[in-house]
């Protein structure tokens, strides 16, 4: 089942809502920000195992808990950080995901370095398989497995299926994305 499907199926109203904001105005669309790019990546981490609903859910708190996704603060953060992560009950208090975070900011900082920034390296490799990229992501970060890099990869745009060709919001990304139309 497609998630533009399943949002028709929701009840009651509130969650149904929920999704329908990630859905139509956010999900499949490009997000160039390194920032915000590194903040779905932690938001996909974070899901692992859990519903989409519970990180909707928690979003702010993850952005205020990770310093709005700013990739140099996380890179920088120390043990008392750490700490302060697997305290705070806003968010996901899980180890792996907490450590993950933070040396996948320090693994963008140097993609950073290399290619100028996050979005020109996902850019570079644009157009591999979904297995290629899982690849490539299992050896560059942290915590990524197939279903996290599909997901993340998906949710900004860079593989297909994040919406069913009949809906409506598949047309609004293919205006924001031409080339994409032509995979």
């Amino acid at each position: 089942m497609s998630y533009c499907t399943a949002i028709q199926l929701m009840t009651p109203s509130d969650r149904r809502e929920l999704h329908k904001n990630y859905h139509d105005n956010h999900y499949g669309f490009p997000i160039h920000h390194d920032n915000e790019l590194f903040g779905r990546l932690i938001m996909e981490i974070n899901q692992a195992g859990l519903s989409w609903e519970t990180i909707l859910k928690k979003e702010q708190r993850f952005r205020t808990a990770y310093s709005n996704f700013n990739i140099a603060e996380v890179a920088n953060y120390t043990i008392e950080d750490r700490e302060r992560l697997l305290a705070d009950s806003g968010i996901i208090r899980n180890k792996l995901k907490v450590n993950a975070a933070i040396e996948n900011a320090k693994a963008v900082q140097i993609l950073q370095k290399e290619f100028g920034s996050f979005d020109n390296w996902l850019r570079y490799h644009h157009q591999k398989t979904k297995d290629e990229w899982v690849k490539l992501f299992k050896k560059t970060f942290r915590f990524t497995g197939g279903e996290i890099v599909n997901e993340f990869l998906m949710s900004i745009g860079y593989l297909h299926g994040a919406h069913d060709e009949d809906c409506p919001v598949y047309k609004q990304i293919l205006e924001h994305q031409p080339m994409w139309s032509k995979l």
